[in-house]
């Protein structure tokens, strides 16, 4: 019997979803072998030049990919650290599949973050973005709280240039805002590394309206990094409105709602107690289950459009203004591709409006940060 080879796809793979994707081999003996071939999803893609769009944050001039990468999952926050190789080949499939914008920090380890994307990225040199942040002060690699006092501020940047490997910060964010420190003196410190040719764009997190004003004025700010999703809408009040006034790119981090909005979860998930969403009031048994009103909203989007709930959680954020740019993490490359899918999904305004209708109109149960990390956020 001749072998038949034959490749099965649906039109949303086309569009770059990794879904339903199938090799189908009957041998000799007639036995039919499936298999799942991420390295046949990854060559098609390639050869149908369907990597992600570009888009400029802000007016700042500076362009990244559509979709970024948010890196902290990989060795910190979650319990365990991934391995280094897996998470080298991960971040260069990235790069491959046309992602140019990748996220660390300091904090996120502390330090081996910084050093796990700084080996992954320093064969792209000069084709990457990479933004890294300061902000806590750390004893004997503990975290002992806020610190961006301007010397502080100055070593930060010349630890996380060695550990990134590159010659300048494309993006160097204030990880949150230090109430003992002026952010005028914030911003002034890391315009004199501007100035010094060590850093190319200043960026915030989780900073409210005044502070990104008063910041912007000394040094105008590329980006502001803040929770966003269709599970957490708040930046719409007063932070979007602020930074489309100001020409300020905005950066959603946990776009998935820390994984809640890929639908992998219900009200038995439990996480591990060094896994950070242990502490996240949101994700208890009890306000998960109250919660799953917004993975029903994003699941019946995503069946009708034939893609991933994940997708479409993304896409609602991209297509929410043409300078958001979301960074969702991942250890795996199908959920990597999985999620680059989402640049390709499209909604019409009636579809859109729908959607932002229904989820205002669910009551989010729980807040988003455990009481001691809510303290930290400026608003």
């Amino acid at each position: 019997m001749p072998k038949v080879c034959q490749i099965y796809f649906t039109t949303s793979w086309f569009k770059g979803a990794s879904s339903n994707i199938f090799y189908n081999h009957i041998n000799p003996t007639g036995l039919k072998i499936f298999l799942f071939d991420i390295c046949t999803i990854i060559k098609r893609i390639k050869s149908m030049d369907t990597k992600i769009q570009k888009r400029k944050l802000g007016n700042s001039g500076l362009e990244v990919s559509a979709i970024g990468l948010g890196c902290m999952g990989m060795s910190f926050g979650y319990g365990t650290i991934s391995d280094e190789k897996e998470m080298i080949s991960l971040i260069r499939s990235a790069v491959e599949s046309g992602v140019t914008f990748f996220d660390t920090a300091e904090v996120y380890g502390p330090y081996i973050n910084e050093e796990l994307v700084g080996k992954a990225l320093e064969p792209f040199k000069g084709q990457v973005v990479i933004a890294t942040k300061f902000g806590f002060n750390f004893q004997d690699g503990v975290n002992t709280g806020l610190n961006s006092r301007p010397e502080h501020i100055k070593k930060v940047a010349e630890e996380s240039l060695k550990r990134l490997r590159i010659d300048a910060i494309d993006l160097f964010y204030q990880h949150r805002v230090d109430p003992n420190v002026p952010i005028e003196d914030v911003a002034g410190t890391v315009k004199d590394l501007i100035q010094e040719g060590k850093v190319k764009h200043f960026g915030l997190s989780e900073a409210g309206v005044q502070i990104i004003r008063r910041a912007h004025a000394e040094q105008p700010v590329t980006a502001l990094q803040s929770e966003y999703s269709l599970w957490w809408r708040e930046p719409e009040e007063e932070i979007i409105p602020t930074l489309e006034e100001l020409g300020i790119g905005f950066v959603p981090f946990s776009p998935l709602g820390k994984g809640f909005l890929t639908g992998k979860m219900d009200q038995n998930t439990t996480f591990d107690s060094k896994d950070f969403r242990s502490t996240v009031p949101r994700l208890s048994p009890e306000n998960l289950k109250a919660n799953m009103a917004f993975v029903e909203l994003v699941s019946a989007v995503a069946q009708r459009k034939n893609v991933t709930p994940a997708q479409i959680a993304l896409a609602w954020i991209l297509a929410q203004k043409p300078w958001f740019v979301p960074i969702p993490g991942t250890t795996k490359v199908h959920r990597l591709n999985e999620n680059l899918g989402a640049a390709a999904v499209e909604f019409s305004a009636d579809e859109l409006q729908k959607m932002n209708t229904a989820s205002s109109k669910i009551a989010v149960q729980g807040d988003r940060y455990s009481a001691g990390n809510a303290k930290m956020i400026n608003r």
